[in-house]
Order: structure tokens, then sequence, then C-alpha cells
């Protein structure tokens, strides 16, 4: 995913975290005459969703991030299939007591055009962003954006933090993809090392 945002620029890069959003995402691209590359997890196809009752007419705005949940405690900041993770850690989070805010960024070029995720930031002081690429991917990208462009480091308490994939290519199978990309655990024990800071 680095080399796509790095090489494509002046194109947009959108990443749904499912059909859904794909589908609006689509919709959205067909009323412009710009260029795009639409990222569909695979992941996505598999979810059980609730389909708009606007299918054809149903939207989503580029280049402005989604709040999937609202939190007071951390900023957790991811796209795409990895939204799901997320999603899982979150909800175990707060039964422990640790409230996260879980930002779905939806567009990567552009990138959250209206500073979104530091509005977040200026609330819970900690920001984690999560992505299934390797490490100085994604991850490394939407860092530089929030914390040099958007000057999110004038609201931390604590240094922010990337989770990303392991620095191989993943194994084959559900395994290989379980073992080598951010899951469900990974989320929660890095989201408690920061609290504990």
């Amino acid at each position: 995913m680095g080399m796509i945002i790095n090489a494509l620029r002046g194109m947009y890069v959108c990443v749904p975290r499912n059909m859904v959003q794909a589908v609006g995402m689509y919709n959205t691209l067909l009323q412009s005459n710009d260029p795009a590359l639409m990222i569909e997890c695979l992941n996505g196809y598999r979810l059980k969703e609730k389909l708009p009752a606007n299918l054809l007419a149903y939207t989503v705005p580029l280049g402005i991030p989604e709040i999937v949940k609202q939190g007071d405690d951390i900023t957790l900041v991811s796209y795409g299939s990895t939204l799901r993770i997320v999603m899982e850690a979150a909800e175990s989070l707060q039964k422990t007591g640790i409230s996260c805010e879980v930002i779905d960024v939806q567009t990567l070029l552009p990138f959250d055009i209206h500073h979104s995720l530091v509005e977040s930031l200026k609330k819970t002081s900690r920001i984690l962003f999560i992505d299934e690429d390797v490490p100085g991917g994604a991850a490394a990208y939407m860092f530089n954006k929030v914390m040099e462009e958007q000057k999110g480091y004038k609201y931390l308490d604590i240094a922010p933090r990337t989770l990303t994939a392991k620095a191989h290519r993943p194994g084959y199978g559900s395994d290989g993809d379980y073992f080598a990309k951010p899951n469900t655990e990974d989320v929660t024990r890095v989201v408690k090392e920061m609290m504990a800071e």
C-alpha cells in the first residue's frame, strides 16, 4: 500500500472496510471524472452487512474519515479489512474500562481533508495507527500526515505508535494472515501498553 500511495499521486485511493462502503465510494466516483483506485478487501466479501434502502444513490464522501465508534481514552486509526479487527479489540477493551475512539480513514488519497483525526486526538491525547501493510507503508503515511502536516504532536500525552504487519510476506491461508498481520490480541496488547504509560 505504501508504494501505491506514493506512486499514484493525482488519483483517488479508496480503502473501504466493507462492500456497502465500496458501493458508496463507487457511486461517488461515478459522479466525477477523476481517476481512482479502489482497494477492495477480500475479507469484506465475507462480512454480513445491512444494506441501505437507497443502495444505488448511497454515496461516501472522499477524504473525510468516519468515526465508527466514539471514545475518550485513545484514538485508533485504520482502514479496510483491518477495521473489523480494531472494532473487536475496542469492544473487548470497553469491558475493561478503556474507551477507544475508532476512526476509518476511508481514503488514503485524499487523506483527512478536514483534519478530523487531530480533533479526535485533542480529546484522547493518545493515538495508534493500525494497518495490515508492512512497516513503513500506509501506517507511516497516516502517521506523517497527522503528526507533521496536521501538527498532531501538540496534543499528545504519550508517544504515538503504529501497529503493522510483520516485515515479510504472510504465509499461505488464514493462519498466515493471523500470525503475520495485526490481530485482535495485538491491538488489545498495544492499547493496554499505551494506557499504562
